[in-house]
């Protein structure tokens, strides 16, 4: 908490028109699956840009690492395109194995 915050500036939801996310790496051991749902939990937008490297079909790929923290991120991105939130997707270069039609 910063100087002036309190405890409720923290926790108000934030509204905004835009959001941009990227380079998440869902799938890899390092994405911070956990900080990200704290911050969709405080910031919502009428459109959510995922920018890129959302999943990281790389890592999984080769090891299967998505514990209940990645579905609580995608869950709550589901829950805001519930509530009106429109859900841009643009794939990256790891997202590579993720939107590849089979």
């Amino acid at each position: 908490m910063h100087g002036t915050e309190t405890m409720h500036q923290l926790t108000t939801t934030r509204h905004f028109r835009t959001l941009f996310l990227s380079d998440v790496h869902l799938g890899s051991k390092a994405a911070q699956a956990e900080m990200l749902v704290d911050f969709l939990k405080i910031h919502d937008a009428e459109k959510i840009y995922l920018v890129g490297d959302i999943f990281d079909g790389w890592r999984l790929k080769r090891s299967w690492h998505w514990p209940q923290s990645r579905n609580d991120v995608v869950q709550k991105l589901l829950r805001k395109a519930r509530k009106g939130a429109a859900i841009v997707y643009i794939p990256g270069n790891h997202d590579e194995a993720a939107s590849r039609s089979s």
